[in-house]
């Protein structure tokens, strides 16, 4: 991300009438933005040159948010994405983070929580971005190596390509092998600023970490689900 200029803001929505306010009250905030009315757009756009950050609606024609949201994460993984959707069931929720959401916002939503929540993630963004004098942490945990300066993991010296998120989760249970971790702990990892979380975004994320390190690893384990409790990191 640029820090010589505000960060740039892409709303993909259908709905003219959401577009058009989301991006007047971003512009307003001092956001710079660019918007599209239809999934494939934004793609062909992206494609050039990726925003800071993208809201997007998953019902759209053309090319919905979900799929959108799946082409993105296979140029960059580090993007942050902000689902909106008239849909309110879980499962909804649940698979766009699966496939790579960073939040997920229910129509109709509040512009302030809107915005609260685009500047909780980019302080966090912001927040993996900065290097330390000290060169930062190497944490270790067997075959697990987690550079907290650079933001870099890997798993048996294969580069495991996670999002900010996803970082703070696993390094959270990295730093204490063999110790349960609850969701609330996690949360308070992963989204110190931010008080919209639910339990079930943890769980995504944790089963996102799983797929990444079993693409380089077919028999990891290494995360174990502690029923009632939260989750265990054993390498």
């Amino acid at each position: 991300m640029e820090t010589s200029e505000a960060p740039l803001i892409a709303c993909v929505d259908d709905e003219d009438n959401i577009r058009s306010t989301i991006t007047y009250a971003l512009e307003k905030e001092g956001f710079r933005t660019c918007s599209f009315a239809d999934g494939l757009s934004a793609w062909e756009k992206f494609q050039q040159g990726l925003p800071d950050l993208a809201v997007i609606d998953i019902i759209m024609p053309r090319m919905d948010g979900m799929e959108l949201c799946r082409n993105i994460r296979r140029i960059s993984e580090t993007l942050p994405v902000i689902f909106l959707s008239s849909k309110d069931e879980e499962i909804d929720r649940v698979v766009g983070l699966e496939i790579g959401a960073d939040d997920y916002l229910c129509k109709p939503f509040s512009m302030r929580e809107l915005l609260a929540r685009i500047r909780a993630i980019l302080r966090r963004v912001q927040s993996s971005a900065r290097i330390p004098e000290d060169g930062g942490e190497l944490l270790t945990a067997g075959p697990l190596v987690l550079d907290t300066a650079r933001h870099k993991a890997e798993w048996n010296k294969t580069a495991l390509n996670l999002t900010v998120t996803e970082f703070r989760i696993l390094a959270s249970l990295a730093k204490s092998p063999g110790t349960v971790k609850n969701r609330d702990q996690l949360i308070g990892a992963a989204y110190p600023e931010d008080l919209y979380v639910t339990d079930r975004s943890v769980d995504s994320h944790i089963k996102r970490i799983r797929k990444k390190i079993q693409a380089a690893d077919p028999g990891f384990s290494g995360i174990e689900t502690i029923y009632g409790l939260g989750y265990k990191f054993d390498p």
